[in-house]
């Protein structure tokens, strides 16, 4: 039986995710606010559309975390595949994040109303 379960903390998943030290406007449902993140050794900042259990973002701050992926069975249709869960909070920096993305506003309210005529 401690085999077993010492085996199952073998196969969790970590990753390590930069936070940018602001948010970006992005479109899920609808128009809103996405953190954004790069993973581990990458060059460019992604919209990460889901929450992070046990982390409380503070504007301003460029964070880097350490977080478990547990895979979601049967997400429902507007919900991550994904549930993250911070681990640790390896560092918080006052900074002003480099290179973030932009989605300008034209192109928001055009994806409101392509999104509004499919339905």
């Amino acid at each position: 039986m401690i085999l077993f379960l010492g085996s199952c903390n073998s196969s969790e998943k970590t990753e390590k995710l930069i936070i940018a030290s602001q948010q970006g406007d992005c479109i899920g449902v609808g128009p809103m606010k996405c953190l954004l993140v790069k993973k581990e050794g990458q060059a460019e900042w992604e919209f990460f559309y889901s929450n992070i259990e046990g982390f409380n973002y503070e504007p301003g701050y460029e964070y880097v975390l350490e977080v478990k992926v547990d895979k979601v069975e049967n997400p429902a249709a507007d919900q991550s595949s994904s549930k993250y869960t911070l681990v640790k909070q390896i560092s918080k920096e006052q900074k002003t994040s480099e290179n973030l993305p932009q989605i300008q506003e034209e192109e928001i309210i055009e994806e409101i109303v392509s999104t509004d005529s499919i339905q």
